[in-house]
């Protein structure tokens, strides 16, 4: 047998040997793709949305990475779903990438399997279902804000220490949707952020209109200090001419978030909340409400250059 055939064989064989051994040990594990990180988890179903592809799961807390909460994860092949209702104790891969989220190889738990499953609330991404206590605070009798209705002027503070509020928007397109610096999981705050980073980008190449300003805010501001928004801004390089990051009172949270339809909480040293995108007119008027993390990009610039072009 030629040598050179002998080395490439010896070659191949240990690759494969190499690629067959991991560490069932760890509860997380790294996929071929450096920017993909696997976890499993175990959890409690809540609910199969109607589109049969999203699952609303109480999930463990996930060692170095989230606490227990429930969110809505999406799989990418509703199979794996079928034969599972709500109650069930289920375990799962929960796969992260640098822009995406999702589940796979999702299985019913036998009862030995189960142990000692989250005590958890859910509040999802896309209606707000609460299903279980949650702890209140004092905050401002508001009404749901409808389309063509002014907001009233909230008051927040931005990644400078500056005190800014929605009056001083008027005349100005104004984008507005929340976040916080902590979240971890790329479809929920990461994706309001990455959205809003695009959304920047085809405003400036479109030229015109000018007179826009887009506004993440924090609904943890005794974590995300203006300090810690400047920091965590930079990640996604904003034109602070049109984009500010802040956050504020609860007082005011509280208003704007009720009126707009999101909710958060805090739980186990975390925060769950479902998700909103708003886009305000040139008078301050409510234009267009996003519901939930799935609305394009290209449909929020035109409805911001439609509320900038409002008189």
């Amino acid at each position: 047998m030629h040598w050179k055939f002998v080395a490439s064989l010896i070659v191949i064989v240990a690759a494969a040997w190499l690629c067959g051994c991991k560490d069932d040990s760890s509860s997380h594990s790294f996929a071929t793709d450096t920017n993909r990180e696997v976890y499993q988890v175990k959890g409690v179903l809540k609910e199969i949305k109607p589109n049969g592809k999203t699952a609303v799961i109480a999930h463990e807390k996930i060692p170095n990475y989230m606490d227990a909460m429930t969110m809505d994860f999406d799989v990418k092949n509703p199979r794996e779903l079928t034969g599972l209702k709500s109650g069930d104790a289920i375990a799962f891969d929960m796969v992260v990438t640098t822009n995406d989220g999702w589940i796979e190889r999702v299985r019913k738990l036998a009862p030995e399997e189960k142990g000692s499953q989250p005590n958890s609330i859910t509040i999802n991404a896309t209606n707000g279902t609460n299903v279980g206590p949650m702890k209140f605070r004092k905050s401002p009798i508001v009404d749901p804000l409808e389309v063509g209705q002014q907001v009233p002027d909230y008051k927040f503070t931005n990644q400078w220490g500056e005190p800014i509020s929605f009056a001083q928007f008027r005349g100005r397109a104004l984008g507005v949707t929340f976040v916080f610096t902590r979240c971890p999981f790329p479809t929920y705050c990461p994706r309001m952020n990455s959205n809003f980073s695009g959304a920047q980008q085809k405003l400036l190449e479109a030229g015109s209109p000018t007179n826009w300003t887009l506004l993440s805010i924090s609904f943890d501001p005794e974590f995300d200090t203006p300090k810690t928004l400047t920091r965590y801004s930079k990640t996604y390089k904003p034109d602070t001419n049109h984009w500010q990051f802040a956050t504020g009172d609860f007082w005011n949270l509280d208003g704007l978030t009720e009126q707009l339809g999101l909710q958060f909480w805090k739980q186990d040293g975390s925060i769950n909340h479902n998700l909103r995108t708003a886009v305000f007119d040139a008078r301050g008027k409510l234009h267009k409400l996003f519901i939930g993390n799935e609305w394009p990009v290209e449909e929020f610039v035109t409805e911001m250059q439609k509320a900038a072009a409002v008189k």
